[in-house]
Order: structure tokens, then C-alpha cells, then sequence
């Protein structure tokens, strides 16, 4: 869709630049496919060069403008080749990539950082970085700098904390995160559509605290983390109950990919079947309730 009130390209990442009526361009595959009838400039992010993925000691720095193509390949890129072996929950990379299920055209175009402030349910990118406590850094205007965990950024459908003139600058991954054992599960009404229900569990490494982590995406409105010491590891009944604590009935979503009883449901159906592979060493069909 063509933005025609939009009069001037700015090639910015600089927060001090933005005023009413810019608005953030990384990829702009949501931005240029929802329309505007306010926007008057496009401050360009892409124009900033920042390197899409650096390994540090600390984890993975994923660049906001860090398009989903360049992600799903960093499994096999020089970069990785030091940390595959450790960074054990590299493996939800793909799988949340291709929760997409998008063409090669959005692959190349969509990045991480707009999947995340788009903020939509069933965002891909939220579940894969909220899911290894991914810390956004987040820029302002008169050079204010913050950080805050990508589970807490994001509050509802279309909504997050970012203000006025703010961008996501990256998000990063720690490194005890990726080195956790992990589960991946999804589902959808139909075998190309939109993610429905997307839940990812790890346990932590033992020098790390050893803790169950279920992080909740899709199925609810914004994501939800819960999270079980080693001395305190979930039963099946200790995870239902822990659901119905952190889930009221209001925050399951509810569109034309999957009613909230259905979406409820199915979240206990795979939060078990997690919890039986993470902490039981077992398999579970996750009976419904």
C-alpha cells in the first residue's frame, strides 16, 4: 500500500530527529500493508548499519533492524560455529522463523525489532526472545537510554511500552538462556495459518539456577512467563494451578485463528506435554482439561 501522506524519507537513528507524525521504518511490511492517513515522515533505521547478530561473552546481541532471513541463518554463519555446540537453544531459532509462514519476499524485508513493537500476539519474534529472557534496549529522545525483558515490553494486542519518539535499538539474548535445554510447541487452525497457541519451555543449565521456565505466546494477549525453581519443579497439578493463576479468562486472545476456549485449552494441552519433556524426561499427550 502506498503511504500518500507521507512526504520525506529521513535517514535517522537518532531519537532527538522524531517528531509528531514520524514514525520508525525498519522493514515496513506491517507499516506499508496497515496504511496511514496521519504519517507525515518515514525515519529510516536501516540507514544505521548496525551488524544484524554479534556474538558476545554475554550472548547474542540481535539488531532491531535484524531481518528474519538473516536470523534463520545464523545457525550455519561463521558467527555461530564457536557457540553452536553450547547454545543449546539455538534450535528455537527455525522453528519460531517458521512460524512466520511467510514468503521469501517477508523473510528478507521483516526484521525482529518490528515483529516485536507490532506487537501482536502471535508474533513469532516476541515468543522466540521473550522465551530466553531477551532484555530490549530501548532509545529516547535527549539520548535517554533503557532496558526492559521483551516479556514485560510487550502489555496487549498492539500495544507495548514504547513512547513517543522511542525505538528499539536490539534485543539481547543471555547466554545462560542458550544454554538451556529447550521445547518448542505450536499450533494453528490450519496447516499455513497464523500461530494460535505458541509455548516455549527450558530448563535452565545447572550453574544458572536449574530453573523450569514456561513462556506462554499466541494463545494470550501479551506474552506470559512462568517460572519453577530446581528445588521446586512443577507436577502436572502444579502446573495447572500455576496456569490458572497467571492466565485469567479475559487475557486468552480471541480472533477468526482460534476462540479462547480453544486457545485455553490447548495451552494446558502443550504446557504439559513441555513440562513432561523438560522435567520428567517423558512424553505426555497434555490431556485437555
Amino acid at each position: 500500500m502506498d503511504l500518500g501522506t507521507v512526504t520525506d524519507l529521513v535517514p535517522t537513528a537518532d531519537p532527538a530527529d522524531w517528531r509528531e507524525g514520524d514514525a520508525w521504518l525498519a522493514g515496513g511490511t506491517v507499516l506499508f500493508s496497515y496504511g496511514s492517513e496521519t504519517l507525515r515522515r518515514l525515519l529510516d533505521l536501516t540507514s544505521a548499519g548496525w551488524p544484524a547478530l554479534t556474538v558476545t561473552d554475554e550472548g547474542l546481541e540481535i539488531a532491531a533492524t535484524c531481518t528474519v532471513a538473516e536470523l534463520w541463518a545464523f545457525e550455519e554463519s561463521a558467527q555461530a560455529a564457536s557457540v553452536r555446540d553450547r547454545w543449546r537453544a539455538l534450535d528455537l531459532v527455525r522453528p519460531c522463523c517458521d512460524s512466520f509462514v511467510a514468503s521469501f519476499k517477508i523473510w528478507n524485508t521483516s526484521t525482529v525489532g518490528g515483529n516485536v513493537c507490532t506487537s501482536l500476539p502471535a508474533g513469532p519474534m516476541i515468543s522466540l526472545t521473550a522465551a530466553l529472557d531477551g532484555v530490549a534496549e530501548v532509545w529516547g529522545p535527549g539520548g535517554t537510554r533503557r532496558e526492559q525483558p521483551v516479556v514485560d515490553l510487550v502489555t496487549g494486542e498492539l500495544r507495548n511500552t514504547l513512547a513517543p519518539g522511542e525505538l528499539l535499538r536490539a534485543i539481547r539474548l543471555p547466554d545462560h538462556a542458550l544454554r538451556s535445554r529447550t521445547a518448542f510447541r505450536r499450533l494453528s487452525l490450519s496447516n499455513l495459518g497464523r500461530s494460535g497457541v505458541l509455548l516455549v519451555g527450558r530448563v535452565d543449565p545447572p550453574d544458572a539456577g536449574g530453573a523450569f521456565v514456561l513462556t506462554v505466546t499466541a494463545s494470550t494477549r501479551r506474552p506470559v512467563q512462568l517460572r519453577f525453581a530446581a528445588d521446586a519443579l512443577p507436577t502436572a497439578a502444579d502446573l495447572v494451578a500455576t496456569l490458572d493463576a497467571a492466565v485469567p479468562a479475559d487475557l486468552y486472545h480471541d480472533d477468526i485463528h482460534g476462540l479462547p476456549e480453544w486457545r485455553r485449552d490447548m495451552t494446558y494441552r502443550l504446557g504439559e506435554q513441555i513440562r513432561a519433556e523438560l522435567v520428567d524426561g517423558t512424553t505426555s499427550d497434555g490431556g485437555l482439561r
